[in-house]
């Protein structure tokens, strides 16, 4: 199941735990990435918290916690080659797995056609 944020990141839901990643358009407002910090394995994060780094050519920007959970993998790939997150942000791109907190809090989400609609 994919999910969308107001703040542009995504999330594929697989029973508990959610892979995050920014939206395809995300990633074109930042332009070409230099730069990822990811949060470490076993951290826990409220929703909205910032959870991740990246920076561009153009500005400086959080990755935000979706929901509410615990960090269970990250995606060491993009530290070592950012450009990744521009070439395949919806797929090679993912930033980190969450354990979440509580997966009905998923259903206040955006779908796909709810995300298109906010990015117009």
């Amino acid at each position: 199941m994919l999910k969308f944020t107001e703040e542009h990141e995504w999330l594929n839901i697989d029973g508990d735990v959610a892979t995050v990643g920014i939206t395809a358009h995300a990633a074109e407002q930042l332009g070409d990435l230099v730069f990822v910090e990811l949060p470490e394995v076993g951290a826990s994060f409220s929703k909205g918290d910032d959870a991740a780094t990246v920076e561009s050519v153009k500005a400086a920007s959080e990755v935000y916690c979706p929901l509410d959970g615990e960090i269970t993998a990250v995606n060491e790939a993009i530290t070592a080659d950012p450009a990744l997150v521009n070439s395949d942000p919806m797929g090679a791109g993912w930033f980190f797995k969450l354990k979440l907190k509580n997966v009905s809090d998923v259903d206040g989400l955006l779908d796909e056609s709810g995300y298109k609609e906010l990015i117009g």
